[in-house]
């Protein structure tokens, strides 16, 4: 049960790595690097969707971020860009409250 226990403090810091990112910029390249390293340890619990989700969502809204920076030049972009940030923004609060409250996170889209 203990290492449950450090396991899920260690979701809790890389959702906060994540979060962080919105003003930092760097850390949610450390915190999905923490999410591959620790994922395996994970496998078979409940903090396996955790580290999944953080790292579906890692990927997802680096690319539409990427799109959306390209888009910008013909506006469309700062649409996708806001879009990926609300999107972004429901799943790191979605997976809190789901870590908060001993559970999984999904679906894993």
């Amino acid at each position: 049960m203990a290492d449950i226990e450090k396991l899920k403090q260690y979701n809790l810091i890389t959702y906060i790595l994540y979060i962080l990112g919105f003003f930092v910029g760097v850390t949610p390249i450390i915190a999905v690097i923490m999410n591959y390293w620790k994922r395996n340890e994970m496998q078979g619990t409940w903090l396996e969707s955790h580290a999944t989700w953080q790292i579906r969502t890692f990927w997802v809204s680096l690319i539409g971020y990427l799109i959306g920076g390209l888009l910008t030049a013909v506006l469309v972009g700062f649409a996708i860009l806001f879009f990926v940030f609300v999107w972004n923004v429901y799943r790191l609060a979605k997976g809190l409250i789901a870590l908060n409250n001993g559970q999984p996170v999904g679906p894993m889209v």
